[in-house]
Parts: C-alpha cells; structure tokens; sequence
C-alpha cells in the first residue's frame, strides 16, 4: 500500500533518539519509520516531504493552557509587550484612545515588575481613563489592576473586607490602591462583560492558529468553567468540534469551584458527559490549591520574608480547606476523574500530594493519571513521592530562570534555602518522576521552544547567565520528551507523543536540528510544518 505522506532525508526523533530518517503516514496513523527502505512506499499520489536535514518530532502537547482567554487578549488591550510603567500606560491610553465606543477597557498581561512592589496604583489608570472602567490582570492572572472609576462601580471602599481567597491592596490611609489580589478580582471581574458566543469562538480559533504554528497539536485546558470573571471556554469547544473548525486534541480540565465542597461532584460528572465531543474530552478537574509567590499568596510550608530578610506571619493562602482535599480526590479518582492541581509553594505540593496518597490507599492502583502544576518551590521530602505515588510533574520551564520578577519580587522574600529550591526539574527526574510541560499561556509564551531552551540552559532566550540553579537543567532530549511523550500522557493521548509505527501522526517539522547546535541556540529554532493526524495545519511561509 502505498502512503499519503512520506517524509524523507533529515533526522527523526523516535523513542530511542535519533534513529531514523524517513516516516511513511497512511490515513491519520505512521505506518513505518526507517531509512531508504521507507520511500518504497512512495507512489503517485504520495506528499513527499524533503527533510533537507531538519529535524521531524512528535507534535508538541502543552500540558496547562488557557487559548480562549489568550486569544480574547490579543484582541483586547494586550499590555505583553511593555516592559516599563510608562510603556504600559501608554498602551493602555492608545487603546483606550482608539475605542471611545468601549464601556470597559479589558485585556491585560502587564508585567509587575514594572511597577514598585507589582502593584500599580489607580492613579496611573485615572490619567489615561478616568471616564470608563478598567479591569486589566497582569501576566499571571493572579492579580488585577483597576481605575477609580471600577472601584466605584463595585462598591469598594476602605470599608470593604478582603475576601477570604484574596487581597485588596491598600494605600498609607486603608484605601483601595488598585490592585487586587487572587480573589479579590471577582469584586470587579464580576461586573465586566461578557464576551459573546462568536466572540469566544472566535478566539478559540485564533488561539488554535497561533498554536498549530509553535508545532502544538493537543493541549489540556487548565479552566474550563467560570472563575474571576473569566469566560467559560466551554461552548466555544462544543462549537468549534461540531463544525469541524476543531482541529487540534483537547483535553477540558473542569473548574473546581472553591467556595463549595463535594456537592459540586454530581455536576462535574453531569459535564463530563456533557462537553465531550468530538476531539474534546472533558476528565478533568482542575483544583487549584494556592495562588503565586510574587504576590505572597503561594502556599509555603514556613512564613514569606519581609524586606529586611525577617519572617512575616504569612504563609500564604490554601484556597480549597486541606483537610477536606483528600475526600475530594479520592472521591474524584474512584469516579475516574483526573485530578490537575495547581500547586505553586511546598504547602500546596505537599497537600496534593497527601490528597493522592489518600485516593491511592482508598481506591487502590487506578489509571487518572493526577498531574500537579507549576512546583515552583518543593521541599526535598516531597520530590521522590511523585514517582511513587505515580504523580507526573507538570512543570512550566520558560519561568525556571533569572529575570526580574523572580529577583525582585520572588528570592529576596523566599530567603536563600527556599529559593534554592525552585523547579527542581532535575532532581524530579532524577527520582524517577515522569514530567509533562506547558505554558500557561496567556500568562508566558506557549512557544515550547523557547520552554526547552529555559529546560536546558536555565536562562531566557537571548541573554547569557548567570545560571539558574544549574544542578535542575534537563537535556535536550528529557526536555522534548516532556513536551511530548510527557503531556500526551497526562492527556491520555497514549497513541501520540511518539514517532512509532501505529501512533497517530501528529508530527512537527523544525526549521533545523537543535541537537546539531549549542544548547544556547536552541530558541533560535522555530516550526515549519505542524500535522494533525497527518493533514497540515501549519506551513511555513
């Protein structure tokens, strides 16, 4: 029989390295890998594809993502690209400026370290807009910056109480400063408007395009729900699967609403039933445990610092109660659903990994397949339960490096043991743990080459040392196989994230081979080809 792709001469990544040079596909499955013997499959109706020496993969698989709200922010006030105070405001006015017809400015993705202590003041907003409402959270999503005007129509005052799950900064004299903190967001996010059917199918779309681009042919939604006035990506799915427009493998990973206990549970089974269809699956319930370090609400095992190196009486917020959290998972697990926790301090990872334990002595060996997300700070007892409790690690790697949000605003307030601690993806490795990766996206690049180069080098693309806590760098290969191998395993998706004779072809042509350069060129390497079952979903120009 001959094929309908064939591609030829350059290097393949299989499961045992580079070990082959030629890939047959027939339908959407490889149905040979090898070398010369491979193009005798070639006939007259077969797409040839020359290598030229470029490396063929396994489609990429980002493990936790958010494309609907990315995507809706690239078509908002997107603030990604200021670097500055002054350049953030002066996005945020040229916007502004643009849209006179806008009730409400949205977008976001600005940066804290832009600001003195992360948290930009209302003030700053009030120059540029002081007639219309403005709700902008920063690049990790965990915090929100709003006008006077936002504030007044949510009825915030010095008077409001912090939520339980959240903070509302506040100035010298106990007013609102405008910035709010993790649950403090709903205040305003609540009032903003939602975006429309069209709208978020529309970002579904272009989101899914700008992935297939960066070689991403599957992904595990981290949110699917509504939480802090983010819009449920659930519909745009169900949409975008019955007409077809879906062409990338999802995996829905339901929200665990916070504020409510094991009622929630009935429902959950209720949507996985509901929202599966097509190439979107929905087993998942994501629980996020705790929130983010920059703005102190990560879970950690003893206090945060204060500046002058001091212990504080904050050890952060754990936002689902962690006694009550191992009835919830295994109660979960026993109806087979996967577990994916958010878990940024040691706390957290600690209470996950506890809650997992318990569902493994309850319910006994199951195939859910728990994953635990983000692991910025672990302690060193925790780190070989993963492999024993056959929880994978899923890390973000872009964030493993020195930049300013890390420096300014992360290490002086974790002191130096527990900064010597952070994305330990080495020595989880190393213990046997299995790691998947992803981006998070939109709160950093879903490019999962630039993700590998942090992975292997410990540094951002473009810049020289120092070194990250270079003992946690992976290679080149572990870092493609979490990428791969890794996140399809999460995603259940065990017939991907290899080159092999059976697994489905979705497959990544890169520009070159990064495993013929330095490790400190790897980012310069950049998609030319993404298939999806074996059709092409992205070329090149």
């Amino acid at each position: 029989m001959h094929a309908d792709l064939l591609f030829t001469g350059g290097p393949v990544l299989t499961p045992e390295g580079r070990t082959a040079t030629a890939v047959a596909v027939t339908g959407d499955r490889i149905t040979a890998v090898g070398h010369t013997e491979v193009r005798e499959l070639a006939g007259p109706r077969t797409e040839v594809v020359d290598l030229a020496g470029r490396l063929l993969l396994p489609g990429f698989q980002d493990a936790h993502v958010h494309p609907v709200p990315a995507g809706l922010e690239l078509s908002q006030c997107d603030l990604t690209g200021a670097t500055t105070a002054e350049e953030t405001v002066a996005a945020v006015r040229a916007y502004a400026d643009a849209r006179p017809e806008r009730e409400w400015i949205l977008g976001g993705g600005w940066s804290m370290e832009a600001f003195a202590g992360g948290t930009p003041s209302k003030e700053l907003l009030d120059a540029v807009v002081p007639d219309r409402p403005v709700y902008l959270p920063n690049r990790d999503h965990h915090g929100a910056w709003v006008n006077s005007r936002a504030l007044e129509l949510a009825g915030i005052d010095r008077r409001t109480p912090d939520p339980a799950d959240g903070r509302i900064e506040r100035d010298a004299s106990g007013e609102p400063s405008g910035t709010l903190q993790e649950g403090a967001m709903r205040l305003v996010g609540r009032l903003t408007p939602a975006a429309g059917p069209a709208d978020r199918l529309a970002a579904l779309l272009h989101a899914q395009r700008h992935l297939h681009a960066l070689g991403i042919t599957a992904w595990q939604d981290a949110l699917v729900g509504d939480f802090l006035g983010m819009d449920d990506p659930a519909q745009a799915y169900l949409t975008a699967a019955a007409e077809g427009s879906l062409t990338a493998r999802v995996v829905g990973a339901l929200w665990w609403d916070r504020e409510r206990g094991a009622e929630q549970i009935p429902e959950l089974v209720r949507k996985r039933e509901a929202l599966s269809r097509g190439g979107f699956r929905a087993g998942t319930v994501k629980l996020m445990l705790d929130g983010v370090a920059e703005n102190h609400t990560a879970a950690l095992l003893d206090p945060y610092l204060d500046r002058c190196g001091c212990a504080t009486a904050n050890r952060g917020k754990s936002f689902i109660d962690p006694e009550q959290l191992p009835y919830f998972v295994t109660a979960l697990d026993a109806l087979g659903f996967q577990c994916h926790f958010h878990a940024l301090g040691d706390r957290a990872v600690r209470d996950a990994l506890d809650a997992i334990e318990a569902a493994r002595a309850a319910n006994g060996p199951s195939d859910t397949r728990p994953h635990l997300a983000h692991l910025q700070v672990m302690h060193p007892d925790d780190v070989p339960r993963f492999a024993r409790l056959g929880a994978t690690a899923n890390i973000q790697p872009l964030w493993a490096a020195h930049e300013p949000q890390m420096d300014e605003l992360t290490i002086p307030f974790l002191g130096p043991e527990r900064a010597a601690r952070q994305y330990p993806f080495g020595a989880l490795l190393r213990s046997g743990a299995r790691l998947a990766a992803g981006s998070d996206w939109p709160v950093s690049s879903p490019d999962p080459l630039q993700g590998i180069h942090v992975a292997v080098n410990r540094v951002e693309p473009g810049r020289t040392g120092p070194v990250f806590l270079p003992d946690e760098r992976l290679d080149l290969a572990e870092a493609l196989t979490a990428y791969t191998a890794g996140s399809a395993y999460v995603n259940h998706l065990d017939d991907s994230g290899r080159v092999a004779v059976g697994a489905l072809a979705d497959l990544v042509v890169l520009d070159r081979d990064p495993f013929a350069g330095p490790p400190e060129e790897i980012a310069q390497a950049s998609v030319a080809l993404t298939y999806v079952g074996g059709a092409r979903v992205y070329a090149a120009e």
